[in-house]
């Protein structure tokens, strides 16, 4: 691997502000690629959300140019960037990037070794395509909330974190990606990648899916033991009001913990379906007579498969992120100084010094023409008709 990561020299336009495509392409980047944030410029007319400096991870490594895509100038201008990417990326609505012009069909005739990825809710094709939809609609779609917990009046439980966006959306085109620059080594051509956040998260529910397809057994909350049907595998309260994760799966472990919490009674009894509502009042009754970091200082080394709940906030300071520098300093241009999580992927480069995060209001739409080979008059023509920013 070289100083610069595994994907130097790689060169990725991303036209998308948020969401699964701009998390894909933050993965990218921290793997050391090139990527240009693309967006429209002002006179365009284009709806576009502009995200908080802080916000996936400021862009920390990317440059950024704007373009009218909807003249033909600006079109042309864009396309010469394209002409000599390897990666592009864009999350409008199946159908949208090609009556612009600049569809995988526009783009792979001109450069047949791009890499297009189209990241969509549903995917380009099927009776969904054209369907709007958020983080929320594809884990409802597939599977991924029915089989969460249940709030007081029956609901399924609203996730943390927009687990579709992140990991059935971003960490999907971000492997697709990798993989097609792979294929296009090996073959010399490119591709178009139709990535559907719902397949992604069907694709994430495989354990339980292709269980019911295989033998019909319905899953669901309370079914199994990832999903709350025995004390092993559950969150405790602790005496201070905060909580603690048990996930003492392995006989071994559930032993551990039940000889630590003086409850070896229940030993034998871990997946004894008619008195899990006790071994689950007992152990509450045992976690409540001590704080969560006594009880987790205690369980932790001792094999008993145990976590404390953090807020995001003690999550930033934990011991364990701390001790792997998941945590850098930044500095943005008129925000100033603050902090923000470092390239934290496997095989990313760590961050010497300050994290550098550009100014989102400057362009640097000259320079990346410049380097695309067009002439300075023609890029200054474009910046004084406002086709170009």
């Amino acid at each position: 691997m070289s100083d610069c990561g595994a994907l130097c020299g790689a060169r990725v336009l991303d036209l998308a502000s948020v969401g699964p495509a701009a998390r894909a392409s933050r993965i990218l980047a921290d793997y050391g690629a090139d990527v240009v944030k693309v967006g429209a410029v002002p006179r365009a007319g284009a709806t576009q959300i502009i995200p908080p400096h802080y916000a996936y991870s400021g862009n920390r490594g990317m440059r950024r140019a704007a373009f009218d895509l909807k003249s033909d100038d600006g079109r042309e201008a864009f396309l010469k960037l394209a002409d000599r990417a390897d990666v592009v990326i864009e999350s409008f609505r199946p159908g949208v990037a090609a009556r612009l012009g600049i569809g995988p069909g526009d783009l792979l005739a001109r450069n047949p070794q791009l890499v297009y990825c189209s990241t969509s809710g549903f995917g380009q094709y099927g009776p969904r395509s054209q369907w709007a939809g958020h983080d929320l609609n594809y884990l409802a779609v597939g599977g991924f909330l029915d089989c969460s917990s249940r709030r007081g009046d029956g609901r399924p439980a609203l996730p943390g974190a927009t687990v579709a966006d992140i990991a059935a959306g971003g960490m999907q085109a971000a492997m697709s990606i990798m993989a097609a620059l792979l294929e296009r080594h090996r073959t010399g051509t490119g591709q178009h990648l139709d990535v559907s956040i719902a397949d992604g998260v069907l694709a994430m529910m495989s354990l339980y899916a292709d269980e019911y397809l295989a033998t019909g057994v319905e899953p669901g909350p309370g079914h199994y033991i990832l999903t709350g049907r025995y004390a092993c595998y559950e969150i405790y309260e602790c005496g201070d009001g905060r909580f603690i994760s048990v996930g003492a799966i392995e006989p071994q472990f559930w032993a551990n913990l039940c000889r630590l919490l003086e409850v070896e009674q229940w030993t034998a009894s871990q997946t004894d379906d008619t008195v899990q509502d006790q071994i689950r009042a007992d152990l509450a009754e045992r976690f409540a007579t001590r704080g969560r970091d006594e009880w987790v200082a205690l369980l932790g080394p001792a094999d008993c498969c145990v976590a404390p709940v953090n807020s995001v906030a003690e999550a930033v300071l934990d011991e364990q992120f701390v001790a792997r520098n998941s945590v850098v300093d930044a500095e943005h241009p008129r925000a100033g100084a603050f902090r923000q999580l470092a390239p934290i992927w496997a095989g990313t480069e760590p961050i010497d010094g300050v994290a550098a995060i550009p100014d989102g209001e400057l362009s640097d739409a000259a320079a990346l023409l410049t380097e695309a080979g067009c002439e300075g008059d023609r890029i200054s023509t474009w910046l004084d008709e406002g086709v170009i920013a």
